[in-house]
This record gives C-alpha cells, sequence and structure tokens, in this order.
C-alpha cells in the first residue's frame, strides 16, 4: 500500500469524484485517499492527508481551482497539482497554470489521460497536452486586458448599461464609454454581444 502514488480530488460533481475513484482503483500504483466537494475543503484535506498528487476542478463554488491550488502551495510549496477543466479557454488555463498547476487536463480526456498525467506529475513532469499547449500559444498573440477593462468586462456580461456600470464602478460614462471601446477592439468584437461571446470562450468570464 506505501508504493502507491496517493491521490486527492476535489470536484463539485459527485459523478466526476466517483468515475475518477473507479479509473484509479482500476490500477496497481494509484490509490484515493480523500475527496473534496470544494476549494475550502480541498485545502483542509490536503492539509491532513498529504496526497502526492492533487486533482482539482477549475470551477467550484466558495473558493475555486486556481484559488485552492494557491492556498496549498502557500503551505506547501512542493505540492503536486493538476487542474482538471470542461473548459479550454486560453484565459482559464493560463490562470490555473499562474496559480501553481503542474498541467492543465480537459474532462473529456480524463479516461485516456488521467493516469499516465498523475504518475508523471508525481515523477515532477509538467507535460502539457497538446491542445492545451495550442491554446497557450494563441493566446501569445491577444491584447492584454487590464484590471479595469475586466471589471468592466464583467459588468458587460452581467447585462448592465454604461450607466449602471459606470454607478457600479464609480466612474463617469464618457471613461465607461472608452473602455467598452478599447474592449470591442481587443476582442475584435462588433458588438457588447461579440464580446461577451469571445470573452466566455477565452474564458475572460463566466456566465454561470
Amino acid at each position: 500500500m506505501s508504493d502507491k502514488i496517493r491521490v486527492l480530488v476535489a470536484d463539485d460533481h459527485f459523478l466526476v469524484r466517483r468515475g475518477i475513484a473507479a479509473l484509479l482503483s482500476a490500477t496497481e500504483d494509484l490509490m484515493l485517499v480523500a475527496e473534496a466537494r470544494d476549494g475550502r475543503e480541498a485545502i483542509v484535506l490536503y492539509r491532513s492527508e498529504r496526497p502526492d498528487v492533487a486533482i482539482l476542478d477549475v470551477r467550484m463554488p466558495g473558493l475555486d481551482g486556481p484559488g485552492a491550488i494557491r492556498g496549498i502551495r502557500a503551505e506547501f510549496p512542493d505540492a503536486r497539482l493538476v487542474a482538471l477543466s470542461n473548459y479550454e479557454g486560453d484565459e482559464e488555463i493560463h490562470g490555473a497554470l499562474a496559480a501553481g498547476a503542474a498541467t492543465y487536463l480537459l474532462k473529456r480526456s480524463v479516461h485516456e489521460e488521467l493516469t499516465d498525467t498523475i504518475r508523471a506529475v508525481f515523477r515532477g513532469e509538467g507535460k502539457l497536452p497538446a491542445e492545451v499547449k495550442a491554446k497557450l500559444a494563441a493566446r501569445g498573440g491577444q491584447p492584454v486586458l487590464t484590471t479595469r477593462e475586466r471589471h468592466v468586462l464583467t459588468q458587460i456580461a452581467a447585462g448592465r448599461s454604461n450607466k449602471e456600470i459606470a454607478a457600479a464602478l464609480g466612474l463617469s460614462v464618457n471613461t465607461i464609454n472608452t473602455h467598452v471601446a478599447k474592449l470591442l477592439g481587443k476582442l475584435d468584437a462588433v458588438d457588447r454581444t461579440q464580446a461577451v461571446a469571445t470573452a466566455v470562450q477565452r474564458g475572460l468570464v463566466r456566465l454561470d
């Protein structure tokens, strides 16, 4: 038993956790030691169980995956962590890796790649799947949004008018108009609807 790689999985969906548990139980060298339903529980369980590798869903209620990754790494700098997600937006991938994940695995690839990914991360290897690397490469040519532009974009995605955004952020309507114009240009969008669609696709904003 001591020779097995001990794994923690954090995902708010019970069926995902059960699926991963089934995959691990079918191997001789991997074992599931803890299951968390959100980021905060993941940190608590990591602290108590000290797994060899932790798999964390990017989108969880309360504290999300990147937040949990940062929290774990703050206490355990050498933690081996895998970000898991249904989403392949370049900003979402970048955010998880920047938080400290060794790699980023898409849920649709779990059955084919998860066990080998766990073993690789345990060995200290952080090889990214080809499709994830392609997304990050494409991100390199994208204009970077400022913090203020991200705030405005979030407000636009919530369906607020420029006047409402100005009131919410404590800025003038003219200033918001300028930010919106810059956002449309950076996102190569003809209108607010297209800007939001592009932002969701890239993982810049979430509608859930």
